[in-house]
């Protein structure tokens, strides 16, 4: 009998809502706290920042929100994104589990990014925004960001990570292509650039810096620029779940159901986009799928932070959350796996994890990338190194499951490919890549300057 390798769905069989998980928290996430007062933040406030529209997605009840045509009709250039059984995978690790991923790389900028991108930048468009301001780490978002704005005839302002600026010209050049005007971050720009470069002169940047850098120039806008996010916010997360509702239409073509799915996580958006789904089912259906989420070493945010409130960026002017944190002052160091190097994490997903909803490995990044040439070598897919994550774990759960001879369904989200990420697998195969697990001491110091928040 013939075997099948990949499960395609038609365009109508694109959702038309994305899944809400505000009703279905076992427990909540947390408020978001004004970044002076520490007080709760009003909807006025946070407006100031996102679209209105965005705003009131944050803080719906609603299981279900309908995702606008106009969205739906640009989500068909690539979407729906092929769900594929990785065979020959499976013969080279000689494993008896059956391995599924979700390839969310065929998108136009190559990764999910697009799903939340398309989303704001129409909503922002709608309210008569002249542009949006962001920061990138690997480019990804950025470049999503970049091309989602074009769309909509919007302009788009981006603050790069610096040592992906350096690390990944392609990536700028893309953007760039794409309309994006691009900076290094931090840069002499802002206030709270030139402070950081005073700090630290040779200083390789941070998430937080850029978050910084692009919420400053925003707010200093008047209005005419919102600030736009890629991961770590509500809204963001459901706009994400497309990847998941797919993924269950196209489980029920496979005959299967996974036994674990994973999802590699920085800020928590492809993750949780593809997990949420499949946690509705644990919570209502009786489902049990395990569910993984995967960072470096060099980033050890859930396993190894601290669950408290701090503030979202380093400069102290983005809201405050409760997350699982490294501290806001926390600078990773230059691992190519740029989009997977924030201090935080969602709050929404650090809630689930607290509670023992989902679960959380770090891995070093000799083993990530030993993986995904495996990966291409066996399945032909050049993976970005922040996906390469969960291709590891998935590779470790699939060698478990030999060990045991056990038959387990694995899926994981391939969030991205990395054509534009071939300096890292320059250094991989060159020998010059190192494994890093950051020090507890620096997380330690990095810890001692989180708000202090009574409530």
């Amino acid at each position: 009998m013939d075997q099948q390798y990949k499960y395609l769905l038609d365009e109508k069989d694109l959702p038309r809502q994305w899944y809400n998980i505000n009703p279905d928290m076992p427990v909540s996430p947390g408020p978001v706290l004004h970044p002076v007062t520490k007080e709760p933040v009003s909807p006025e406030f946070l407006m100031k920042l996102f679209p209105e529209e965005f705003v009131k997605q944050a803080v719906s009840m609603e299981r279900y929100i309908d995702i606008p045509e106009p969205i739906r009709e640009i989500y068909k250039l690539w979407r729906p994104t092929p769900l594929y059984r990785a065979r020959r995978l499976e013969k080279a690790l000689d494993t008896p589990a059956h391995i599924y991923y979700k390839y969310e790389g065929t998108s136009p900028v190559g990764s999910h990014k697009l799903n939340t991108a398309v989303a704001q930048a129409y909503y922002g468009k709608l309210e008569g925004l002249k542009g949006f301001t962001t920061e990138t780490g690997a480019g990804q978002w950025g470049t999503a960001l970049s091309f989602s704005c074009g769309l909509f005839d919007l302009e788009c302002i981006v603050y790069m990570v610096k040592v992906s600026y350096e690390q990944k010209p392609y990536r700028r050049s893309v953007m760039q292509t794409y309309g994006g005007d691009v900076t290094p971050s931090p840069s002499t720009t802002t206030k709270s650039g030139r402070a950081a470069l005073e700090r630290d002169p040779n200083t390789t940047g941070s998430l937080g810096m850029a978050i910084s850098e692009a919420v400053e120039v925003a707010v200093e806008s008047g209005g005419e620029y919102k600030y736009s996010l890629g991961s770590v916010l509500g809204p963001v997360l459901m706009h994400q779940t497309v990847i998941g509702l797919e993924a269950l239409k196209q489980f029920e073509m496979a005959g299967e159901y996974p036994d674990i799915a994973i999802g590699c996580v920085g800020g928590g958006s492809n993750f949780s986009g593809f997990a949420f789904p499949f946690l509705y089912n644990n919570f209502t259906a009786g489902k049990s799928t395990r569910l993984i989420a995967v960072e470096p070493t060099a980033c050890p945010t859930l396993t190894r932070g601290l669950y408290a409130f701090d503030y979202g960026d380093t400069a102290k002017m983005a809201p405050i959350v409760k997350m699982h944190t490294l501290g806001h002052n926390f600078v990773p160091p230059g691992i190519h796996a740029g989009g997977l190097r924030y201090h935080g994490m969602a709050p929404h997903l650090c809630a689930l994890y607290d509670h023992g909803d989902i679960e959380a490995v770090a891995l070093h990044q000799l083993d990530t990338f030993k993986s995904a040439v495996l990966f291409a070598q066996s399945e032909g897919i050049i993976a970005a190194p922040e996906s390469s994550h969960a291709i590891c774990a998935a590779v470790n759960e699939a060698l478990a499951c030999k060990e045991e001879g056990t038959e387990k369904v694995i899926a994981f989200n391939l969030s991205g490919h990395g054509h534009l990420d071939l300096a890292a697998y320059d250094a991989y195969l060159g020998d010059e890549l190192r494994n890093y697990e950051y020090p507890d001491e620096l997380i330690k110091e990095s810890l001692k300057s989180l708000p202090e928040v009574k409530l």
